[in-house]
């Protein structure tokens, strides 16, 4: 945040002033204590929320706004964990496929449940959900 302010980046200064306010949301809402997981669930969530409002610009065709979300969202993706990329991801999800053995479309939780643990922070959630579902079925 200093780094921001020193080197007068307005737009840096003012996604991280969000996060740190969502972590102080967090901490006083749900009694959690300040720590990289909950880092790293904030930032995933504010990620989940700009890729959310990119999809509504897009509808309203405002060129602007995607720009600058877009522009948020990469600021926000220094603070995650490195990306896995869809090979690792895939390669994760077949291990865990190895370990559960599901049987169909109804052991979904189970499999979820594995792969968050495992990935949370690492890959886009939806993604990996989506990844699963095709794979059940």
């Amino acid at each position: 945040m200093i780094e921001a302010m020193k080197s007068q980046d307005k737009d840096r200064l003012m996604v991280i002033r969000m996060v740190k306010a969502a972590l102080k949301q967090e901490e006083i809402d749900h009694k959690k204590e300040i720590n990289d997981d909950l880092l790293t669930d904030v930032v995933s969530k504010q990620i989940k929320m700009r890729k959310e409002s990119i999809v509504e610009f897009e509808k309203g065709n405002r060129k602007d706004l995607i720009d600058k979300t877009e522009a948020e969202i990469q600021v926000l993706l220094a603070y995650l964990p490195e990306q896995l990329s869809q090979e690792e991801v895939v390669k994760i999800i077949d291990e865990i496929f190895a370990e559960v053995q599901p049987t169909g479309p109804n052991d979904m939780g189970k499999v979820m449940g594995e792969a968050q643990a495992r990935l949370k922070g690492k890959a886009d959630m939806k993604e990996v959900s989506s990844m699963i579902r095709e794979k059940l079925q």
